[in-house]
């Protein structure tokens, strides 16, 4: 997705009929949706791998200021933390 991400989002919505959307394609990708507001919420997946360099989660500052942690869940041993965006 290189353009505007708001007439996708409509598209997606009607689409969807109240049901959630799934974003999957990156921090790029997510973080226009964020940029324009039309992002609720964050699940993050963390795994028990370190890594000694990398990119960042998004490509963009999502501060604390933004974000309210509302769940945290186990599944094995990942971690899926959840956000909501204000």
């Amino acid at each position: 997705m290189r353009d505007d991400v708001r007439p996708v989002h409509e598209a997606m919505t009607a689409a969807a009929r109240g049901r959630d959307i799934w974003l999957v394609g990156g921090g790029e990708l997510v973080g226009c949706f964020a940029d324009h507001g039309l992002l609720d919420d964050l699940v993050l997946g963390v795994a028990p791998v370190t890594l000694g360099a990398g990119a960042p989660l998004l490509p963009r500052r999502l501060t604390s200021a933004r974000l309210r942690r509302t769940g945290v869940e186990q599944v094995g041993q990942f971690a899926y933390l959840t956000y909501t965006t204000r």
